[in-house]
This record gives C-alpha cells, structure tokens and sequence, in this order.
C-alpha cells in the first residue's frame, strides 16, 4: 500500500519532505540509536536538503547518529558539478555537525564496476556491523523520479530492474552517454521508508501512469518500488500530481 500527499507548490513540497526527513531520523535515533538514509540525487531534493540545514530542522536531530549513503550517482569526480555527492554536501552535509566517516559516498571518479563492487562491500561490511533485518534495512531511502519514470539511475529496460541477489550495479545510460552506480531493487525494497519527492508539470503524466497506470516496471521503473515490509510515501506538488488527482478515484494504492 502506498500513501500519496500533495502540497501546493514545490515550497511547501520541501517542507514537509524536510519534516518527514526529521521525524524518520528522530523515531529511528530514540529507538536504535542510529539512522541510516540513502539520499537522492537530481534538482528536486536540494531544497530539502537546504531546508535540512537549518536551525529549525537540523537542531532537531542528533547528526552525530546519522549515517549517510546515497542512492545513485554519477560516474564523475566528487568535485564535479554532476556529482550527486557534491549536491548532498553543498546544499547540506557541510553546513551540520555529522562526523566525515558517517557519510559513505559512491567513487564516482573510478571504473564504474569497481565503484558498484566497492560500495557493495561498504554495504554489506556496514549493515553486518549494524544489522536491522535480514538484508541491507535502511531507515530511509529518498527517491526521485524522472519525466521518463526513472528512478535512482534504474532507467527503462535496464537489467538491474530484475537483480535478485547484487545491492549495488553500474549501468551505461545510453541516451545520456554516461555510466552511473545504483542501488538495486534488493536494497530500495528492502527499506523501512521509501520516500519519493516528485514536482513540476513536466512529470504530470508519468506521475499519473506510475501511480494510476498498469503495472509495468520495465517500462516505468518507478513502479518496481514495492517495499516488502516497508512504508511507501509519495510526496509531490500540486503540479505533478494534477492528472493523478483528475482521475484519482482510480488509482491502485499498493
């Protein structure tokens, strides 16, 4: 079952994903003593991110406690204006107190199979250490999800839709000529909180075949978001979630 919210424009949208953001990481602090989060990448998650490093919200969290990981990235230098890394740290991790072996970045700047291999271990050695179900559990995931119903880098017809077993693959986006890292399916399912932050007019219609639409991941990966003993939240803006709401009456909520 998935839950979807709506807020009037991306403004309040941040907002609320910044207060989602905290109470997460507060519930799971006070009960486990430690709050694990893969951040998204892309445009729409750094408002939250910005909002994150403010006196109202980061006060309100222990980030001594947080542990920071990342859903994707970009086979570029940790430096480079694509870099998701770069986004999380400018727009967030350098403005909070969290310690630097806390944040576990993708390396993005060596062969991309290596940087899939390599944070495949860092995974696996951490959530040995820090077990919380069965597989890689984390508290939190936060997603986005592109005009073509990608997410993460889990783009149309991409193997990795189908892993059962690798946490993490490297995958060549042809239409964009780039290699990225991604987590797979294993993992995002795998979570306790899946989050996706959706806004703008120009994801109205994907929005509306994701959430409303036949089931078909290899064509709309977004829809392979399936926690398996998770909750699924989508938040968006009154832009985005326009023809979803026009035929709301029939959207299959899983």
């Amino acid at each position: 079952m998935s839950e979807i919210k709506t807020y009037p424009d991306a403004d309040h949208l941040a907002r609320a994903a910044a207060e989602h953001f905290v109470t997460i990481a507060s519930g799971a602090i006070a009960t486990r003593g430690l709050f694990t989060v893969a951040l998204a990448g892309g445009s729409t998650p750094r408002a939250t991110y910005s909002l994150l490093a403010m006196e109202e919200f980061a006060a309100r969290v222990d980030w001594s406690r947080i542990q920071v990981f990342w859903g994707d990235e970009r086979c570029v230098p940790p430096d480079h204006s694509d870099s998701n890394y770069r986004m999380a740290r400018e727009a967030l991790l350098d403005k909070v107190p969290i310690p630097a072996e806390n944040v576990h970045r993708i390396r993005g700047e060596i062969n991309p199979e290596e940087a899939a291999a390599d944070y495949e271990r860092t995974l696996r050695a951490f959530f040995a250490r820090h077990p919380a179900g069965p597989t890689a559990r984390f508290d939190l995931i936060l997603l986005g999800m592109g005009e073509d119903g990608h997410t993460v880098s889990l783009f149309p017809g991409t193997a990795a839709l189908h892993e059962q077993t690798r946490w993490v693959m490297a995958r060549y986006v042809g239409k964009l000529s780039v290699w990225r890292v991604t987590l797979t399916p294993v993992v995002i399912n795998a979570a306790a909180q899946v989050i996706f932050i959706v806004a703008g007019a120009g994801k109205a219609d994907r929005l509306r075949q994701v959430l409303a639409g036949p089931h078909r991941p290899d064509a709309l990966p977004a829809q392979i978001v399936r926690p398996t003993d998770g909750r699924l939240l989508w938040l968006t803006d009154a832009a985005a979630a326009v023809q979803w709401r026009e035929g709301g009456d029939n959207v299959e909520r899983w």
